[in-house]
């Protein structure tokens, strides 16, 4: 699976298959242990540039303008809402799950009016509830979050984008990938998508820590354009627009220092997902086939997933309706004790009622690691450990 010669091995730990952050391969962690490194050096310059180039490949974009900024995932809402909205203009949030709240928050704290259009839990919201809402008022914004990691579903970014553009061509098109980027495909381009957001810890596989968004040159455009000063200092694309530029060009340039060895262990994961083995291709095609194998066999083990089906069911992560007289804590307890870490529910609505599996990354990608075999059989152990014993709870 790596691209270098690396002979760090990382210790022996649990497996790490929560939905974020994942599993990090050898060669990341060590290009995160590279000398301390001057962010203006010559050395330091090509590999920032490098990860902006990268990015725009995984997005299948020529066009978009990456802006790779030290803050996590939530750093990305803040952009949106600081350069592209302005005090008093509406936003529309798709809502799937506990992050479309969250967003819908982030825009309101930057002085947008916010509408939600809430699909009931284990659903996506319908094209036609979307047409209607764009009739019905003008949106600066249309907000979804494309795999709510709080349920697991996933939405079609594809038809939502086209249904925008048919209905209300100015509504910018916003996507929430942090969940998505790299193990879900997001065409970019093809898709008209006007920005996409996301973050380092998920299916890019390096550790947490950086902003990742890519913006459209349209968005762009309303961001130079806008009447109303940016409503944020750091997040300001006015200020990172020309840092990115310089680095893409070969040219150091400051505004605010990135995390310099994270940006390391980034370009060891891009280069790894974009020019190595599998393909960019394969690798979607191999988290399909590894979410449908965890979906089957916790089908064959009596359980139900939380999206109310497969074609809205994401393919890194699956999120998974406790039994009956299992207890979350148990059950988490149990597999921790096998050394697989999964996570319990985080959507306020039904948090004590499920819990969710990641399997993105390296899980998905990488067989000989035997990830998805240890999954499963800790899960089905658990169960039956659980379910013939009195529950912990």
């Amino acid at each position: 699976m790596s691209t270098t010669n690396c002979t760090f091995k990382q210790d022996a730990h649990k497996l790490l298959v929560i939905p974020g952050p994942i599993e990090v391969a050898d060669d990341v962690l060590y290009a995160n242990a590279h000398p301390s490194m001057s962010h203006v050096s010559l050395d330091f310059v090509p590999v920032l540039g490098d990860c902006i180039r990268y990015i725009r490949k995984v997005l299948y974009t020529t066009k978009g303008q990456p802006f790779l900024i030290a803050g996590s995932g939530t750093l990305g809402w803040d952009q949106v809402a600081a350069n592209l909205v302005e005090p008093g203009e509406n936003a529309l949030v798709l809502h799937s799950g506990y992050f479309g709240d969250s967003f819908a928050e982030a825009l309101e704290a930057y002085g947008a009016k916010v509408d939600q259009l809430k699909a009931e839990i284990g659903t996506a919201v319908i094209e036609a509830e979307i047409e209607n809402a764009l009739l019905a008022k003008k949106y600066k914004v249309l907000t979804f979050t494309h795999v709510d990691t709080s349920t697991g579903v996933l939405s079609n970014a594809k038809r939502i984008s086209e249904t925008v553009r048919r209905v209300s061509p100015d509504t910018l098109v916003i996507l929430d990938g942090v969940c998505s980027v790299a193990s879900e495909e997001i065409r970019f381009d093809d898709w008209d998508i006007d920005v996409v957001l996301s973050a380092t810890q998920k299916g890019l596989g390096t550790p947490p820590g950086l902003s990742v968004v890519v913006a459209s040159p349209r968005a762009i455009k309303v961001c130079e354009n806008r009447s109303t000063p940016v409503t944020s200092y750091y997040a300001s694309w006015r200020k990172w627009l020309p840092i990115m530029k310089a680095y893409e060009e070969g040219r150091a340039s400051y505004f605010a220092t990135p995390p310099v060895n994270l940006i390391y262990a980034f370009h060891a994961s891009l280069k790894q997902i974009v020019e190595g083995t599998p393909s960019l291709e394969d690798r979607f095609r191999l988290h399909r086939e590894t979410s449908q194998r965890i979906k089957d066999a916790i089908k064959d083990m009596g359980l139900t997933q939380l999206p109310v089906d497969d074609g809205v069911a994401a393919n890194g992560m699956t999120a998974i309706y406790l039994p009956k007289g299992v207890a979350a804590g148990a059950l988490l307890s149990f597999l921790s004790s096998k050394n697989v870490i999964a996570a319990g529910g985080l959507h306020t609505a039904i948090k004590d009622k499920y819990f969710r599996i990641g399997h993105m990354g390296l899980t998905a990608v990488d067989p000989q690691r035997g990830d998805v075999d240890k999954i499963i059989t800790s899960l089905r152990d658990a169960l039956t450990e659980l379910q013939n014993h009195t529950p912990m709870l």
